[in-house]
């Protein structure tokens, strides 16, 4: 007999409605997975067998010819398991119901019962879309699956209670969201601003950077602070919208990071990789492409300690994501897209010894040898950082200085009104801050001064500066303009995004 189970499959952070076909027809016991199945896929038979033995049916000492179409699409994960068994208990006519409407997804123990499953979000978006209206869910993925309004979310613990269900015999209600799912969260405990003693210019560095989500390299000797103030940033980074939110949780669902307990991620992600990381790990990859760091950063901060410590290759993948916010991976089976709109914080020592320039500590590293290790950085990377910053030496008197600092909660108020400036301005588009201005926003909005034109073509002309670079000095002056609540860039506004312009030796 021919039982037919609609799942979904997930492809980078996009689903696809999958048809779960299960023939069982006489001949030598034997079970079969066709359709592109991965191992986890292929180890389905085990589980299922398992699971139904264990859930108090019998499971069929027939041929099981399992098809999971489209045939063309690789199909990965354990997410197959709970509609190969619902097909077989159909087939062999153990649960007579009406499936028709229904979307099954799940893992199966050996008891048959539910477990978590990765990408529960994509899928059930897609059966939403698709025209799914009862989508059958583990228990503990339920309140993951209720952010998509709208659909009716069958909360199932095991097996035999999904049977019991599809029989009539077990009432199961539909999941009901309590709402706090998508509560504004309270802004994660980390690092004040407050707290960290001197370098009131690189927390001024730090809020232009986060009120436009510019990029920023900090630059200085060892013990100034540039780690701290690098975890001090999302005190100060506005909070998430719900729409921004949904897309972050998609994608630690896909990648199977989403916390049991938080179905919805409301705290805009830190990511901090160590400078041993691959290329893929970075930017995503691997024979089935899962999210690197960089797309894990998503609506974040992407924090780059010992900038001049990884590898050339890999700082030279972020180029393309830095300008175009995505990035793409090409298999021969196909591509895969992942959003990747982060903000790029770096730090670094000026040299490997790290107190060159430093009037405290003298350099011990030849002259070649600090060249080299600057180089490591090339100049188009350095391009596409807006704010480069020196971060130095913290002097006693400032330590020992016990007048409290102003706290991220104030300075976080002056970001969000910046931002909400930037959301007024370019609403009705897919820009969401300053960083992400095109050309034609650029001509639009950035109208200077009189005085802070002539400012401009003279920094072209003494600094050599590339048109990339005067796009981002033009887009660097609308966000400090924006927090001085200024409609028009005046000279002062461009001069202090000139001065965060790299030195010559970088």
């Amino acid at each position: 007999m021919l039982a037919k189970v609609t799942s979904c499959a997930v492809v980078g952070l996009e689903g696809f409605i999958v048809q779960v076909e299960v023939d069982i027809s006489p001949g030598l016991p034997n079970f079969f997975i066709v359709g592109l199945p991965d191992t986890a896929v292929q180890e389905a038979r085990e589980r299922v067998r398992s699971a139904i033995r264990n859930s108090g049916f019998i499971f069929p000492m027939k041929r099981i010819t399992v098809n999971l179409a489209p045939a063309d699409l690789k199909k990965e994960g354990p997410a197959y398991d709970l509609p190969i068994a619902v097909g077989i208990l159909l087939a062999t006519e153990q649960i007579i119901a009406d499936i028709t409407g229904k979307v099954f997804i799940g893992e199966l123990s050996l008891d048959g019962a539910l477990r978590h499953t990765g990408g529960i979000l994509p899928m059930v978006g897609l059966a939403f879309h698709q025209g799914f209206r009862e989508i059958v869910v583990p228990a503990s993925d339920a309140k993951e699956a209720s952010l998509v309004e709208g659909t009716q979310i069958i909360p199932v613990g095991s097996l035999a209670q999904l049977a019991g269900y599809l029989r009539g015999d077990v009432v199961i209600s539909p999941y009901q969201p309590d709402g706090t799912s998508l509560e504004a969260p309270a802004i994660a405990e980390v690092t004040d601003l407050a707290d960290i003693k001197g370098q009131e210019h690189v927390k001024r560095a730090l809020e232009v950077a986060a009120a436009g989500g510019h990029n920023i390299v900090m630059c200085g000797p060892p013990g100034s602070g540039k780690t701290l103030l690098a975890r001090a940033l999302p005190a100060i980074l506005p909070a998430l919208n719900t729409e921004e939110a949904l897309e972050v949780t998609k994608i630690y669902s896909v990648a199977g990071l989403l916390p049991s307990d938080t179905p919805l991620i409301r705290q805009r992600p830190f990511r901090a990789p160590h400078h041993t990381i691959s290329n893929a790990g970075l930017v995503g990859g691997g024979h089935w492409p899962k999210p690197g760091e960089i797309s894990l950063s998503h609506h974040g901060v992407l924090f780059l300690d010992e900038l001049p410590e990884f590898g050339h290759a890999v700082l030279e993948v972020l180029r393309q994501p830095l300008e175009d916010k995505v990035v793409t991976i090409s298999r021969a089976q196909g591509s895969v897209t992942f959003p990747a709109n982060f903000m790029l914080v770096g730090a670094m020592n000026p040299c490997p010894c790290g107190y060159y320039g430093d009037p405290y500590h003298p350099c011990t590293c030849p002259p070649g040898l600090v060249a080299r290790y600057q180089r490591r950085i090339s100049g188009p990377f350095i391009d596409r950082v807006d704010i480069f910053v020196e971060v130095p030496h913290i002097e006693y008197d400032k330590l020992a200085d016990t007048h409290p600092g102003e706290r991220s909660k104030k300075v976080r108020e002056r970001v969000e009104s910046a931002r909400s400036i930037q959301r007024k301005r370019f609403e009705g588009t897919r820009i969401t801050c300053n960083s992400e201005m095109t050309p034609a926003e650029v001509r639009a909005f950035c109208n200077l001064e009189d005085a802070a034109q002539s400012l401009l073509k003279a920094a072209m002309k003494q600094l050599y500066l590339s048109a990339r670079a005067f796009h981002r000095i033009l887009k660097l002056s609308r966000t400090i303009a924006d927090l001085d609540n200024s409609e028009l860039i005046r000279s002062h506004h461009l001069a202090e995004a000139i001065q965060y312009r790299p030195r010559s030796q970088f």
